[in-house]
């Protein structure tokens, strides 16, 4: 009998009682791009700034855009903030090669280490030699970047 009632209350209980790994709680998973693939933590050298803003990372976003519309070729990438404090960054790739492999988006990451290193704020804080894009991202007030080839994988990176 107990194992009859055991079946029975397998049986009865909802699927949504099983808790879903912590990433599949994601809501921009499955709409922006596929489920997380895998994961990893960056511990940023540098701390948030006392005025990073919901404001202040959409702005950045913003300009990420308006910088590739103002090139003579379609975009490689799409980046843009979501969440609540618009504190999730998502880069996806939207051509078939740039993004095509984890390697390939972590080569464009390092492009915009490029960019940020060449920017007036690391230069006036001295440390274009020292911070990465994902310090930037932090210094922004960024908690995660989501970077995916739209397709097949998704990466997370967690900033701590």
């Amino acid at each position: 009998m107990p194992r009859r009632l055991l079946l029975l209350v397998f049986l009865l209980t909802p699927a949504f009682a099983i808790p879903p790994p912590a990433w599949a709680a994601d809501r921009h998973a499955e709409y922006y791009y596929p489920p997380i693939t895998s994961k990893e933590t960056f511990r940023a050298r540098a701390p948030v700034m006392n005025n990073a803003s919901r404001e202040t990372r959409i702005g950045f976003t913003v300009a990420q855009t308006n910088s590739q519309r103002k090139l003579m070729f379609p975009p490689r990438y799409a980046i843009f903030a979501k969440g609540d404090d618009a504190q999730k960054m998502i880069i996806v790739g939207l051509d078939q090669h740039s993004f095509a492999t984890l390697f390939r988006a972590r080569g464009v990451l390092a492009q915009l280490t490029a960019s940020a290193r060449a920017s007036a704020l690391f230069r006036n804080l001295a440390v274009e030699d020292l911070f990465t894009f994902f310090d930037l991202a932090r210094m922004l007030g960024f908690e995660q970047i989501t970077v995916s080839d739209g397709r097949t994988y998704a990466h997370r990176i967690e900033l701590r």
